[in-house]
């Protein structure tokens, strides 16, 4: 009997099911559980497999560029970074409350870091992302135009409850990116988080995208009501290379 449970929870992909009853087989566990107890712990294991397995999902579903652990943000460097307003924004409220987050400062200082682990918290607390850089997504949408995908690539965004635009400014937008740009931040305005890192001080996003109209309707909606962090001093590595070489 105890096979033929085990293979119809295999069947039916109650997968953390099947392990807790299969160790229950293996050891002592059911006999120190009441009946109650016992079905509490199969069904809190069925939880636990399932939201761990949606959290897998959602960090491969984000594409990031590597993995990075708000644990794992080091303090140590003068950059400006706050702890506490990280921990604040670790509470992911600015998506609950559907507000943009700027992360600027110059190259090395850990933007793309921070944003990254911020998203993968994102992931954790089960909300969608979407990770990318700003040049290579406006490549990949100007494609689906081409190949007649837009529209869905486009209701995928702006489905997304927190997008996060790396290396926002690093080129410069040409008139079919600008458009682009424009329907993202339009059908997320109000509606979706967007999160930007640039190495470009925002009050010089207006020269970024490169068309005043454009730019103005875009600044308009994200600006006003971002919240920010703002990175300061030189590059990580480059300060950890230094703190190397006086040991040699």
């Amino acid at each position: 009997m105890n096979s033929q449970t085990l293979e119809r929870l295999q069947k039916m992909h109650l997968y953390g099911m099947y392990d807790a009853f299969k160790t229950s087989l293996e050891t002592t566990l059911k006999e120190s559980l009441t009946q109650d107890q016992f079905i509490a712990h199969l069904v809190a294991s069925e939880w636990d497999n399932r939201r761990n397995r949606a959290v897998e999902r959602a960090v491969k579903a984000a594409c990031f560029r590597y993995s990075a652990r708000l644990e794992e943000v080091d303090y140590s460097f003068e950059r400006g970074l706050d702890r506490n307003q990280v921990e604040r924004l670790a509470c992911m409220d600015f998506i609950r409350e559907r507000r943009d987050l700027f992360i600027t400062g110059p190259t090395g200082t850990g933007k793309s870091y921070l944003a990254t682990a911020l998203g993968n918290k994102a992931c954790l607390d089960g909300y969608r992302v979407i990770y990318a850089g700003t040049a290579k997504l406006m490549q990949q949408l100007k494609y689906a135009k081409a190949k007649g995908t837009f529209l869905l690539e486009m209701k995928r965004i702006e489905r997304t409850e927190l997008l996060i635009l790396d290396d926002f400014g690093m080129q410069a937008f040409d008139s079919q990116a600008r458009g682009i740009l424009m329907d993202i931040i339009e059908d997320r305005h109000k509606k979706r988080s967007t999160l930007i890192t640039s190495q470009v001080p925002v009050k010089g996003w207006y020269d970024v995208i490169g068309e005043k109209t454009v730019a103005d309707a875009v600044l308009d909606r994200i600006v006003h009501n971002a919240l920010r962090v703002e990175l300061l001093g030189e590059s990580i590595r480059k300060r950890k290379s230094k703190s190397e070489n006086e040991f040699i």
